[in-house]
């Protein structure tokens, strides 16, 4: 009975919290499109002004696709910093405390809502994808395996923006992080092989967590060999999430003392 109620106690005012970013997403309308049009934006450029000149042993946009859609993810689930930074310098924080909210359920339900809207995201970037050429050809199985390796990557990189949302100062601060997260595909296998780049940026490109990532939608989607990657991919989503909740739990006692 205790723990039961425990559990409503924690999930509540998360699914509270949860509704209140939604509707403020609904209300900003300006960063829902930017955060939705930018990622179809790329994908077109690559596509149709680059395409033609880089050579991947495939048709360049079922090659760029999954990395549009990492890039997507990353882009979206990187705003969670502003909006974490701007309820912390709003004040809006110490109204929730006042209430008995706990950190916990309030970084909940940014996650949360950040996760929703890059769903859509993806879906939307996905569908352009489809109108413009990319042809997967995976398995039920196959999709359900890629669906669950993205969303498993837009919860853990959501956490994280929320620990640099408590760990900035400012909006203008935190929202830094948003062109890391945009940066960090292009030195990866996002848009070329690893291959045809300089040998000393190999090891980085072949190291960090988004070429996993990749290289496991990639060969989901196209129903391809993908060897160890989808596990790679998971024990780096596993590592940021565990991570980034230990962190935003110290940083949140930190900044509401």
């Amino acid at each position: 009975m205790s723990e039961t109620s425990g559990a409503g106690r924690l999930l509540t005012p998360a699914l509270t919290m949860t509704g209140r970013c939604v509707r403020l997403s609904r209300r900003d309308v300006d960063a829902v499109v930017t955060s939705m049009m930018l990622p179809v934006m790329l994908m077109l450029v690559f596509v149709y002004f680059f395409g033609g000149a880089i050579n991947t042993g495939t048709e360049y946009v079922n090659y760029v696709v999954p990395g549009i859609l990492v890039l997507c993810s990353a882009f979206g689930s990187s705003g969670t910093a502003v909006r974490v930074s701007e309820d912390m310098k709003g004040g809006i924080i110490d109204r929730f405390r006042s209430l008995d909210v706990g950190g916990t359920s309030i970084l909940a339900g940014h996650v949360v809502a950040s996760t929703v809207r890059n769903v859509f995201s993806t879906a939307l970037v996905l569908s352009v994808g489809l109108v413009i050429g990319f042809r997967p050809s995976a398995s039920a199985a196959g999709w359900l395996a890629a669906a669950g390796i993205l969303l498993a990557f837009l919860v853990a990189l959501s956490w994280l923006s929320a620990a640099v949302g408590l760990m900035a100062r400012t909006p203008e601060a935190a929202s830094g992080f948003t062109f890391f997260m945009m940066f960090l595909p292009y030195p990866s296998s996002a848009f070329v092989p690893v291959e045809t780049m300089p040998s000393w940026l190999h090891g980085f490109a072949d190291h960090q967590p988004v070429t996993p990532l990749i290289e496991s939608l990639r060969g989901l989607l196209h129903d391809e060999p993908v060897g160890t990657a989808p596990w790679t991919a998971l024990a780096w989503c596993g590592a940021i999430l565990a991570v980034a909740v230990a962190l935003s739990g110290v940083l949140f006692r930190v900044r509401t003392r």
